[in-house]
Protein backbone atom coordinates (compact mmCIF):
# COMPACT_ATOMS: atom_id res chain seq x y z
CA UNK A 1 0.00 0.00 0.00
CA UNK A 2 1.12 3.54 -0.76
CA UNK A 3 2.58 4.78 2.56
CA UNK A 4 1.21 8.28 1.93
CA UNK A 5 -2.35 7.04 1.33
CA UNK A 6 -5.04 8.02 3.83
CA UNK A 7 -5.88 4.81 5.69
CA UNK A 8 -9.58 5.67 5.63
CA UNK A 9 -9.98 6.15 1.88
CA UNK A 10 -11.86 3.43 -0.02
CA UNK A 11 -8.68 2.65 -1.99
CA UNK A 12 -6.73 1.97 1.19
CA UNK A 13 -9.53 -0.09 2.70
CA UNK A 14 -9.69 -2.20 -0.46
CA UNK A 15 -5.96 -2.90 -0.33
CA UNK A 16 -6.17 -4.09 3.28
CA UNK A 17 -9.52 -5.90 3.06
CA UNK A 18 -10.71 -9.42 2.26
CA UNK A 19 -12.45 -9.17 -1.07
CA UNK A 20 -15.28 -11.11 -2.63
CA UNK A 21 -15.98 -10.40 -6.31
CA UNK A 22 -19.52 -10.57 -7.69
CA UNK A 23 -18.91 -11.85 -11.21
CA UNK A 24 -21.96 -13.79 -12.46
CA UNK A 25 -21.03 -15.03 -15.94
CA UNK A 26 -17.99 -12.75 -16.04
CA UNK A 27 -15.41 -15.44 -15.32
CA UNK A 28 -15.75 -16.37 -18.97
CA UNK A 29 -14.87 -12.83 -20.00
CA UNK A 30 -18.41 -11.72 -20.89
CA UNK A 31 -18.67 -8.27 -19.35
CA UNK A 32 -16.32 -9.24 -16.54
CA UNK A 33 -13.38 -7.02 -17.46
CA UNK A 34 -13.35 -5.25 -14.09
CA UNK A 35 -13.49 -8.41 -12.00
CA UNK A 36 -10.87 -10.18 -14.10
CA UNK A 37 -8.58 -7.16 -13.80
CA UNK A 38 -8.95 -7.30 -10.03
CA UNK A 39 -8.05 -10.96 -10.05
CA UNK A 40 -5.02 -10.36 -12.26
CA UNK A 41 -3.62 -7.18 -10.72
CA UNK A 42 -5.05 -6.44 -7.28
CA UNK A 43 -2.60 -6.46 -4.38
CA UNK A 44 -5.48 -7.11 -1.98
CA UNK A 45 -6.50 -10.48 -0.59
CA UNK A 46 -9.26 -11.90 -2.80
CA UNK A 47 -10.92 -14.77 -0.94
CA UNK A 48 -13.85 -15.75 -3.19
CA UNK A 49 -15.50 -15.23 -6.58
CA UNK A 50 -19.29 -15.42 -6.89
CA UNK A 51 -20.34 -16.73 -10.29
CA UNK A 52 -23.26 -19.09 -10.60
CA UNK A 53 -22.25 -19.88 -14.20
CA UNK A 54 -18.81 -21.22 -13.26
CA UNK A 55 -19.23 -22.33 -9.64
CA UNK A 56 -16.85 -25.09 -8.62
CA UNK A 57 -14.53 -24.65 -11.59
CA UNK A 58 -10.85 -23.68 -11.51
CA UNK A 59 -10.14 -19.98 -11.89
CA UNK A 60 -6.71 -20.79 -13.36
CA UNK A 61 -8.19 -23.07 -16.02
CA UNK A 62 -11.00 -20.66 -16.89
CA UNK A 63 -8.96 -17.47 -17.10
CA UNK A 64 -5.26 -18.30 -17.10
CA UNK A 65 -4.88 -16.04 -14.05
CA UNK A 66 -2.36 -17.46 -11.60
CA UNK A 67 -4.48 -17.06 -8.49
CA UNK A 68 -6.02 -19.76 -6.32
CA UNK A 69 -9.49 -18.36 -5.53
CA UNK A 70 -12.60 -20.53 -5.16
CA UNK A 71 -15.65 -19.84 -7.34
CA UNK A 72 -19.01 -20.27 -5.60
CA UNK A 73 -22.60 -19.97 -6.78
CA UNK A 74 -24.04 -17.32 -4.46
CA UNK A 75 -23.38 -14.82 -1.69
CA UNK A 76 -24.58 -17.16 1.05
CA UNK A 77 -21.88 -19.68 0.13
CA UNK A 78 -19.31 -16.88 -0.26
CA UNK A 79 -19.84 -15.75 3.35
CA UNK A 80 -18.17 -18.98 4.44
CA UNK A 81 -14.88 -17.52 3.16
CA UNK A 82 -15.30 -14.42 5.38
CA UNK A 83 -14.99 -11.52 2.93
CA UNK A 84 -15.50 -8.04 4.35
CA UNK A 85 -15.79 -6.14 1.04
CA UNK A 86 -17.94 -7.10 -1.94
CA UNK A 87 -16.70 -5.81 -5.29
CA UNK A 88 -19.16 -5.61 -8.18
CA UNK A 89 -16.86 -6.91 -10.88
CA UNK A 90 -19.17 -7.08 -13.88
CA UNK A 91 -21.18 -4.58 -15.91
CA UNK A 92 -24.60 -6.10 -16.72
CA UNK A 93 -26.22 -5.04 -20.02
CA UNK A 94 -27.55 -1.49 -19.71
CA UNK A 95 -25.34 -0.72 -16.71
CA UNK A 96 -28.06 -1.40 -14.14
CA UNK A 97 -28.33 -4.17 -11.57
CA UNK A 98 -30.58 -7.15 -12.38
CA UNK A 99 -33.30 -7.61 -9.78
CA UNK A 100 -32.01 -11.03 -8.70
CA UNK A 101 -28.64 -9.47 -7.84
CA UNK A 102 -30.36 -7.35 -5.21
CA UNK A 103 -31.04 -10.48 -3.18
CA UNK A 104 -27.30 -10.99 -2.86
CA UNK A 105 -26.56 -7.30 -2.28
CA UNK A 106 -29.12 -7.21 0.54
CA UNK A 107 -27.55 -10.35 2.01
CA UNK A 108 -24.14 -8.69 1.83
CA UNK A 109 -25.37 -5.52 3.49
CA UNK A 110 -27.16 -7.46 6.23
CA UNK A 111 -23.96 -9.44 6.83
CA UNK A 112 -22.02 -6.21 7.36
CA UNK A 113 -20.03 -6.29 4.11
CA UNK A 114 -18.95 -3.02 2.53
CA UNK A 115 -19.64 -2.69 -1.20
CA UNK A 116 -17.62 -1.17 -4.03
CA UNK A 117 -19.74 -0.29 -7.05
CA UNK A 118 -18.25 0.77 -10.38
CA UNK A 119 -21.52 0.86 -12.32
CA UNK A 120 -22.98 4.06 -13.73
CA UNK A 121 -25.99 3.66 -11.44
CA UNK A 122 -25.19 4.55 -7.83
CA UNK A 123 -26.09 2.06 -5.09
CA UNK A 124 -26.64 4.57 -2.29
CA UNK A 125 -29.75 6.27 -3.78
CA UNK A 126 -31.18 2.90 -4.80
CA UNK A 127 -30.71 1.42 -1.33
CA UNK A 128 -32.27 4.47 0.30
CA UNK A 129 -35.26 4.20 -2.04
CA UNK A 130 -35.70 0.46 -1.52
CA UNK A 131 -35.48 0.65 2.29
CA UNK A 132 -37.05 4.08 2.76
CA UNK A 133 -34.26 5.22 5.06
CA UNK A 134 -31.03 7.17 4.87
CA UNK A 135 -27.90 5.17 4.17
CA UNK A 136 -26.38 6.31 7.48
CA UNK A 137 -29.10 4.58 9.47
CA UNK A 138 -29.03 1.44 7.35
CA UNK A 139 -25.30 0.69 7.46
CA UNK A 140 -23.55 -0.90 10.41
CA UNK A 141 -20.51 0.69 12.13
CA UNK A 142 -17.40 0.53 9.89
CA UNK A 143 -19.57 -0.52 6.93
CA UNK A 144 -19.48 1.68 3.82
CA UNK A 145 -20.47 1.89 0.17
CA UNK A 146 -18.27 3.43 -2.51
CA UNK A 147 -20.09 4.50 -5.66
CA UNK A 148 -17.01 5.14 -7.78
CA UNK A 149 -18.54 7.03 -10.67
CA UNK A 150 -18.89 10.44 -9.04
CA UNK A 151 -17.50 13.68 -10.44
CA UNK A 152 -14.64 15.16 -8.37
CA UNK A 153 -15.08 18.62 -6.88
CA UNK A 154 -13.41 21.89 -7.91
CA UNK A 155 -12.87 21.05 -11.57
CA UNK A 156 -11.59 23.55 -14.10
CA UNK A 157 -11.29 23.69 -17.86
CA UNK A 158 -8.04 22.32 -19.24
CA UNK A 159 -5.22 24.74 -20.09
CA UNK A 160 -2.58 22.47 -21.61
CA UNK A 161 -0.34 22.95 -18.59
CA UNK A 162 0.94 19.37 -18.43
CA UNK A 163 3.33 20.06 -21.30
CA UNK A 164 5.45 22.05 -18.82
CA UNK A 165 6.27 18.93 -16.79
CA UNK A 166 9.83 17.65 -17.23
CA UNK A 167 9.16 13.91 -17.22
CA UNK A 168 7.69 11.39 -19.63
CA UNK A 169 3.94 10.99 -19.85
CA UNK A 170 2.74 7.81 -21.54
CA UNK A 171 -0.89 7.41 -22.62
CA UNK A 172 -2.28 4.09 -23.83
CA UNK A 173 -4.59 4.54 -26.83
CA UNK A 174 -6.54 1.93 -28.74
CA UNK A 175 -8.18 0.82 -31.93
CA UNK A 176 -11.30 -0.02 -29.89
CA UNK A 177 -12.81 0.08 -26.43
CA UNK A 178 -12.21 -2.70 -23.86
CA UNK A 179 -9.12 -3.90 -25.68
CA UNK A 180 -6.43 -3.89 -22.98
CA UNK A 181 -5.35 -0.28 -22.41
CA UNK A 182 -5.52 -0.53 -18.61
CA UNK A 183 -3.71 -3.89 -18.53
CA UNK A 184 -0.98 -2.53 -20.79
CA UNK A 185 -0.53 0.49 -18.53
CA UNK A 186 -0.33 -1.67 -15.43
CA UNK A 187 2.23 -3.95 -17.07
CA UNK A 188 4.30 -0.93 -18.09
CA UNK A 189 4.16 0.36 -14.53
CA UNK A 190 5.20 -3.04 -13.16
CA UNK A 191 8.15 -3.22 -15.55
CA UNK A 192 9.22 0.31 -14.59
CA UNK A 193 9.03 -0.45 -10.88
CA UNK A 194 11.10 -3.61 -11.37
CA UNK A 195 13.78 -1.51 -13.07
CA UNK A 196 13.84 1.04 -10.26
CA UNK A 197 12.15 3.78 -12.26
CA UNK A 198 9.98 6.10 -10.19
CA UNK A 199 6.78 5.60 -12.19
CA UNK A 200 3.14 6.26 -11.37
CA UNK A 201 0.08 4.61 -12.93
CA UNK A 202 -2.88 6.98 -13.05
CA UNK A 203 -6.31 5.37 -13.26
CA UNK A 204 -9.06 6.97 -15.32
CA UNK A 205 -11.78 4.32 -14.98
CA UNK A 206 -13.52 2.25 -12.36
CA UNK A 207 -11.24 -0.78 -12.84
CA UNK A 208 -8.05 1.07 -11.99
CA UNK A 209 -9.70 2.84 -9.07
CA UNK A 210 -10.99 -0.47 -7.69
CA UNK A 211 -7.40 -1.71 -7.77
CA UNK A 212 -6.58 1.05 -5.29
CA UNK A 213 -4.75 3.30 -7.76
CA UNK A 214 -4.94 7.09 -7.67
CA UNK A 215 -7.07 8.56 -10.41
CA UNK A 216 -10.43 9.86 -11.61
CA UNK A 217 -13.63 8.27 -13.02
CA UNK A 218 -13.36 10.06 -16.36
CA UNK A 219 -16.67 8.94 -17.82
CA UNK A 220 -18.52 10.52 -14.88
CA UNK A 221 -17.11 13.99 -15.55
CA UNK A 222 -18.95 16.59 -17.62
CA UNK A 223 -17.32 16.87 -21.00
CA UNK A 224 -16.34 20.54 -20.57
CA UNK A 225 -14.26 19.65 -17.51
CA UNK A 226 -12.90 16.26 -18.61
CA UNK A 227 -9.57 17.54 -19.98
CA UNK A 228 -9.19 19.76 -16.93
CA UNK A 229 -9.75 16.82 -14.58
CA UNK A 230 -7.05 14.82 -16.38
CA UNK A 231 -4.74 17.83 -16.26
CA UNK A 232 -5.22 18.29 -12.51
CA UNK A 233 -4.44 14.61 -11.94
CA UNK A 234 -1.29 14.72 -14.08
CA UNK A 235 -0.11 17.98 -12.54
CA UNK A 236 -0.56 16.49 -9.06
CA UNK A 237 1.83 13.59 -9.64
CA UNK A 238 4.00 14.79 -12.53
CA UNK A 239 6.45 16.94 -10.53
CA UNK A 240 7.45 13.99 -8.32
CA UNK A 241 7.44 11.19 -10.90
CA UNK A 242 9.70 11.17 -13.97
CA UNK A 243 7.38 8.61 -15.62
CA UNK A 244 3.59 8.86 -15.58
CA UNK A 245 1.54 6.10 -17.18
CA UNK A 246 -1.98 7.30 -17.89
CA UNK A 247 -4.71 4.73 -18.36
CA UNK A 248 -6.38 5.12 -21.75
CA UNK A 249 -10.12 5.06 -22.38
CA UNK A 250 -12.18 4.57 -25.50
CA UNK A 251 -10.84 5.01 -29.00
CA UNK A 252 -10.78 7.78 -31.58
CA UNK A 253 -12.05 5.15 -34.04
CA UNK A 254 -15.17 4.31 -32.04
CA UNK A 255 -18.26 6.33 -33.07
CA UNK A 256 -19.58 6.35 -29.49
CA UNK A 257 -16.36 7.22 -27.66
CA UNK A 258 -15.72 10.66 -26.18
CA UNK A 259 -12.99 9.80 -23.64
CA UNK A 260 -9.79 9.67 -25.69
CA UNK A 261 -9.58 13.32 -26.72
CA UNK A 262 -9.73 14.80 -23.19
CA UNK A 263 -7.04 12.32 -22.16
CA UNK A 264 -4.81 13.53 -24.97
CA UNK A 265 -5.50 17.17 -24.17
CA UNK A 266 -5.28 16.88 -20.39
CA UNK A 267 -2.18 14.70 -20.14
CA UNK A 268 -0.22 16.26 -23.04
CA UNK A 269 1.53 12.91 -23.52
CA UNK A 270 5.11 12.67 -24.64
CA UNK A 271 4.62 9.06 -25.78
CA UNK A 272 1.73 6.85 -26.86
CA UNK A 273 1.36 3.07 -26.79
CA UNK A 274 -1.20 1.81 -29.31
CA UNK A 275 -3.25 -1.19 -28.14
CA UNK A 276 -4.84 -3.46 -30.73
CA UNK A 277 -6.56 -6.87 -30.73
CA UNK A 278 -4.80 -9.32 -33.04
CA UNK A 279 -6.85 -10.01 -36.14
CA UNK A 280 -9.60 -7.48 -35.35
CA UNK A 281 -10.77 -5.81 -38.54
CA UNK A 282 -13.62 -3.59 -37.34
CA UNK A 283 -14.82 -1.86 -34.18
CA UNK A 284 -16.60 -4.40 -31.98
CA UNK A 285 -20.36 -4.54 -32.64
CA UNK A 286 -19.90 -2.00 -35.45
CA UNK A 287 -19.10 -4.00 -38.60
CA UNK A 288 -19.62 -0.85 -40.66
CA UNK A 289 -16.65 0.82 -38.90
CA UNK A 290 -13.42 -0.78 -40.17
CA UNK A 291 -10.11 -0.50 -38.34
CA UNK A 292 -7.69 1.11 -40.83
CA UNK A 293 -4.15 -0.20 -41.29
CA UNK A 294 -2.20 0.35 -38.08
CA UNK A 295 0.22 2.68 -39.85
CA UNK A 296 -2.68 5.04 -40.55
CA UNK A 297 -4.02 4.70 -37.00
CA UNK A 298 -0.57 5.62 -35.66
CA UNK A 299 -0.44 8.66 -37.93
CA UNK A 300 -3.93 9.74 -36.81
CA UNK A 301 -3.12 9.57 -33.10
CA UNK A 302 0.13 11.49 -33.55
CA UNK A 303 -1.56 14.22 -35.61
CA UNK A 304 -4.45 14.61 -33.16
CA UNK A 305 -2.11 14.66 -30.15
CA UNK A 306 0.02 17.44 -31.64
CA UNK A 307 -2.94 19.45 -32.96
CA UNK A 308 -0.97 20.68 -35.98
CA UNK A 309 1.84 21.91 -33.75
CA UNK A 310 -0.27 23.77 -31.20
CA UNK A 311 0.27 21.18 -28.47
CA UNK A 312 2.84 18.68 -27.19
CA UNK A 313 4.09 16.30 -29.92
CA UNK A 314 3.63 12.64 -29.02
CA UNK A 315 5.00 9.66 -30.89
CA UNK A 316 3.63 6.13 -30.79
CA UNK A 317 6.58 4.31 -29.21
CA UNK A 318 5.24 0.78 -29.63
CA UNK A 319 2.27 -1.52 -30.14
CA UNK A 320 0.66 -3.60 -27.39
CA UNK A 321 -1.05 -6.48 -29.18
CA UNK A 322 -3.84 -8.30 -27.37
CA UNK A 323 -3.37 -11.93 -28.45
CA UNK A 324 -6.07 -13.47 -26.25
CA UNK A 325 -7.34 -16.65 -27.87
CA UNK A 326 -4.18 -17.37 -29.86
CA UNK A 327 -1.66 -20.08 -29.07
CA UNK A 328 1.76 -18.90 -27.96
CA UNK A 329 3.16 -19.64 -31.41
CA UNK A 330 0.25 -17.85 -33.07
CA UNK A 331 0.71 -14.89 -30.75
CA UNK A 332 4.39 -14.56 -31.59
CA UNK A 333 3.62 -14.76 -35.30
CA UNK A 334 0.98 -12.02 -34.96
CA UNK A 335 3.45 -9.85 -33.03
CA UNK A 336 6.14 -10.31 -35.68
CA UNK A 337 3.65 -9.39 -38.39
CA UNK A 338 2.63 -6.15 -36.67
CA UNK A 339 6.28 -5.32 -36.02
CA UNK A 340 7.05 -5.76 -39.71
CA UNK A 341 4.03 -3.69 -40.75
CA UNK A 342 4.67 -0.74 -38.45
CA UNK A 343 8.42 -0.80 -37.86
CA UNK A 344 7.72 -0.38 -34.14
CA UNK A 345 8.36 -2.63 -31.13
CA UNK A 346 5.38 -4.90 -30.50
CA UNK A 347 4.45 -7.40 -27.81
CA UNK A 348 1.52 -8.71 -25.81
CA UNK A 349 2.31 -6.93 -22.54
CA UNK A 350 0.09 -9.21 -20.45
CA UNK A 351 1.39 -12.42 -21.95
CA UNK A 352 5.06 -11.61 -22.47
CA UNK A 353 5.72 -8.54 -20.30
CA UNK A 354 6.15 -4.87 -21.18
CA UNK A 355 9.93 -4.54 -20.92
CA UNK A 356 10.37 -3.99 -24.67
CA UNK A 357 7.74 -1.27 -24.75
CA UNK A 358 9.28 0.39 -21.71
CA UNK A 359 12.72 0.34 -23.35
CA UNK A 360 11.26 2.03 -26.42
CA UNK A 361 9.68 4.73 -24.25
CA UNK A 362 12.77 5.36 -22.16
CA UNK A 363 14.99 5.28 -25.24
CA UNK A 364 12.95 7.94 -27.04
CA UNK A 365 13.60 11.61 -26.49
CA UNK A 366 10.81 13.17 -24.45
Amino acid sequence: MNPTMNLYTPQARIQTGRLGILLHGGSLGTGGKTGLSLLRYSRAEIVVVIDRTCAGQSLRELTGIDRDVPIVADLEEALGFHPDILMIGIAPPGGGLPEDWWIELDQALNAGLSIVNGLHTGLVPQIEARHQTSIQTYLQPDQWIWDIRQEPADLKIGRGEARSLPGRRVLTVGTDMAIGKMSTGLELNKAAQQQGILAKFLATGQGGLMLGEDGIPLDSIRVDFAAGAVEQLVMRFGPSHPLLIIEGQGSLLHPGSTATLPLLRGSQPTHLILVHKAGQTHVRDHPHVPIPPLTRVIQMYEIVAEAAGALQPAKVAGIALNTLGLTENGARQAIDQVQDQTGLPCTDAVRFGAEGLLSAIMGCES
